[in-house]
């Protein structure tokens, strides 16, 4: 069993801002923590605890895409063209839905075989996703 596999099979549970559980990106921050050792979102665990919150913290940021960027360069993890198993990506997920459809957002996912493995509100889910950056972890 490798360390990827064990960490999927924890118990997570979905809470915004990592303060008992996980939301989508702190997930994968964990993740990254365990594998390298390295905290990518120091300071931000416990500094929100809804939707809203995450995501006027993102917007303050400059974006999913650069907040990733900028917390992952700050430990030393750069971008890759072909993500490995293990590795970070920013997929598209649906989010949640209303009388307009379902909502596709953008969130942190890790590389699991051919799959991505995400945080969703029933706990890690790995599903086939395109990425449109990734981060070379492992």
């Amino acid at each position: 069993m490798t360390l990827l596999t064990e960490y999927a099979a924890l118990p997570h549970r979905w809470v915004w801002g990592g303060m008992g559980g996980h939301d989508c990106t702190t997930f994968c921050a964990r993740w990254i923590e365990i594998a390298t050792g390295k905290d990518p979102i120091s300071g931000f665990i416990g500094t929100y605890s809804t939707r809203e919150e995450a995501n006027a913290i993102i917007a303050s940021l400059g974006g999913i895409e650069r907040m990733i960027d900028d917390g992952l360069a700050r430990v030393g993890i750069d971008r890759t063209e072909s993500p490995q198993p293990g590795d970070i990506g920013l997929i598209s997920a649906p989010v949640g839905f209303d009388v307009a459809g379902i909502t596709q957002k953008q969130i942190p996912a890790i590389r699991f075989g051919p799959l991505w493995l995400a945080m969703s509100a029933r706990g890690p889910v790995a599903k086939q996703a395109t990425h449109s950056a990734a981060w070379r972890i492992a």
